[in-house]
């Protein structure tokens, strides 16, 4: 059996220190400040990116593009071994079927030349952190001996099962992405609405609910995890915050004394490719279960 590497995007949120302690490498996105010249995800300071939102600063992303994403696969080919890509919910970014089409060319020539290799690209229908979870448990089912096949289907047949469930705090970013129209800003921030969003299962951020005040948002979180969460005893969950870890550390508290039986909690920073569009205090909690 072939060895192979798990590669992800950036959209996944993992740090360099916590992907390469999954042994999962992280291909780079766009990130562009009020037309300045592009910055990299992987060496982006996330604290002074939600400080230049909160200002007001043009924030854009994007989709990783075909070139570096056959440039990464190639790398990990000439290594000796086939590639495992798992990418960015198509519902959200170009940059999965990117990923697809690259993979199916380089397929293809490898195919022709007699070569060696495969690359296998997955759409993880995932986002922020709830990719990242995704991209953990491959590569748990990677540790304990799949084969690539093995791993790509486990991700295929546990993708729908990974529960997204957001908040956001200002509802400004969610107007400018175009989510919501004006006037329901302006009301809602008036009235401290606080909006409930998950990813649904084509992989769009839905919004499924509303309540009032932030408190009440990050209460209704844990309520929805207790709708769906499935055998929580052993699992590992995950919340992400956009510069505002006060919350994340209430939402976990809130975790770990309705679940003692969980195994870990961990937080990590929403990134950019949710950030941009989410603002300032976006909070989420990812978990396994029954569905999404």
């Amino acid at each position: 059996m072939r060895e192979y590497q798990i590669l992800a995007d950036a959209g996944c949120d993992l740090t360099p220190a916590w992907a390469e302690s999954l042994g999962v490498q992280v291909i780079p996105m766009e990130v562009t400040f009020e037309g300045e010249p592009t910055q990299m995800t992987d060496g982006i300071d996330l604290p002074s990116f939600y400080e230049k939102l909160s200002t007001g600063k043009n924030v854009t992303t994007a989709a990783v593009n075909m070139e570096r994403l056959e440039e990464a696969f190639r790398k990990v080919l000439d290594g000796g071994r086939d590639v495992l890509y798992l990418g960015f919910s198509s519902g959200l970014s170009s940059t999965c079927h990117n990923g697809q089409v690259v993979a199916e060319d380089l397929n293809n020539q490898l195919a022709a030349a007699g070569q060696p290799g495969k690359v296998r690209a997955v759409d993880s229908l995932a986002a922020s952190l709830g990719y990242g979870l995704l991209v953990y448990y491959a590569s748990e089912k990677q540790k304990a001996g799949a084969t690539l096949e093995e791993t790509a289907a486990y991700v295929e047949n546990i993708r729908l099962r990974l529960c997204h469930w957001f908040t956001v705090d200002d509802l400004f970013f969610l107007r400018r992405g175009g989510r919501i129209s004006a006037t329901t800003a302006v009301v809602g921030s008036m009235l401290s609405i606080k909006p409930v969003m998950h990813v649904d299962n084509e992989g769009h951020l839905i919004a499924m609910g509303k309540v009032r005040g932030r408190r009440k948002s990050v209460e209704e979180l844990v309520n929805r995890m207790a709708g769906l969460i499935d055998h929580p005893e052993g699992q590992t969950v995950y919340i992400c915050q956009g510069h505002c870890m006060e919350d994340a550390n209430h939402l976990a508290s809130l975790i770990k004394a309705r679940w003692p039986e969980v195994r870990e909690v961990r937080i990590g920073y929403t990134g950019p490719a949710i950030g941009a569009h989410s603002g300032p205090g976006t909070l989420a909690v990812f978990f396994l279960g029954t569905q999404r």
